[in-house]
């Protein structure tokens, strides 16, 4: 029987199979801790990470407006480096809950996926 952990990351590992960052369409990988969120635009051709986003440090809300305002903040910074459409990497995470508003708020921010 797998752990949760150990199933998340046979997801991702088969996810990041099929997808990669290039410069005209980076990744952008979510992870969430229990009480973060953080979020990465990555080039995989050059192994930069050409934008980058947390929770870390915001005021006390809950946790999905935290990922809705790292959403916006990492569309408005990817916008910034000259990045307009990114794949979007969930990390092994379900499309639910933070992810989801993250991906959510980076589209309403401008970001095509």
């Amino acid at each position: 029987m797998t752990t949760k952990i150990e199933r998340r990351i046979k997801i991702k590992y088969r996810v990041r199979n099929k997808i990669s960052g290039t410069p005209e369409r980076p990744r952008m990988s979510v992870f969430r801790s229990n009480k973060q969120i953080y979020v990465q635009v990555i080039d995989d051709l050059s192994g930069k990470t050409l934008a980058a986003a947390s929770s870390l440090g915001m005021a006390a809300m809950p946790k999905k407006e935290q990922a809705a305002k790292v959403g916006e903040l990492i569309a408005k910074k990817a916008q910034e480096a000259g990045i307009t459409a990114v794949v979007f990497d969930r990390n092994g995470y379900l499309y639910h809950g933070r992810v989801k508003e993250v991906a959510d708020a980076a589209r309403n921010g401008g970001l095509k996926f």
